[in-house]
């Protein structure tokens, strides 16, 4: 089962911003994707990656970070590029680069990261559903792309169970869930109310 359970999530991770990636580039827009979002999302990735790597947790426990760190690097170009704030893009590569760095300068540092990483990822969540509820339209949001996520948070809980038992790792799994399954229902919502207007 524990095998099962990290094949599949590296398999759904490698693929798991491909949907998005599609229908930005198709669309040759990022309607209704939130850029904060996104900024909020990929340092919660970082911090989260960062802990396990301090903490020797085993590779097989967060391997798929690294892989969605990249994807969601690409989304955010993208988005960048059709917004017209490409210039953007050195500075934040420059803030995440310095704070990779000072996240394991001292161990309180990074145990209060973690716990902030929730926090962050969580308000990442609630950013893109408040952008949905602002111009009630799914946009490019992509619903398969977010119910791959709420998958694997659902895996990830398994998989710390029976692995670290670490209960910062599981809080932040469990609320994760809860809102990557929020988000996939208020854009399927959008979508149907989109269809039957």
């Amino acid at each position: 089962l524990l095998a099962l359970a990290h094949w599949s999530t590296w398999a759904v991770c490698a693929v798991i911003k491909l949907p998005q990636l599609a229908a930005v580039l198709a669309a040759r827009s990022a309607r209704g994707l939130s850029a904060s979002s996104l900024w909020l999302e990929l340092a919660g990735f970082l911090v989260f990656l960062r802990y396990q790597i301090y903490y020797s947790y085993p590779l097989q426990t967060y391997l798929e970070y690294p892989i969605i760190i990249v994807q969601d690097v690409t989304l955010l170009l993208f988005i960048l590029h059709f917004s017209g704030h490409m210039k953007q893009a050195l500075f934040y590569a420059v803030t995440f680069g310095g704070g990779w760095y000072m996240l394991t300068l001292r161990k309180w540092i990074i145990d209060l990261a973690m716990n902030l990483c929730t926090l962050i990822s969580a308000a990442s969540k609630l950013a893109q559903l408040q952008c949905l509820w602002q111009t009630k339209d799914a946009g490019q949001v992509s619903a398969l792309t977010w119910s791959m996520s709420a998958y694997t948070c659902a895996t990830r809980i398994v998989t710390t169970v029976m692995t670290t038992n670490d209960s910062a790792v599981l809080i932040r799994f469990i609320i994760m869930l809860i809102l990557n399954v929020w988000v996939t229902a208020t854009i399927l919502h959008y979508r149907k109310t989109k269809k039957t207007n």
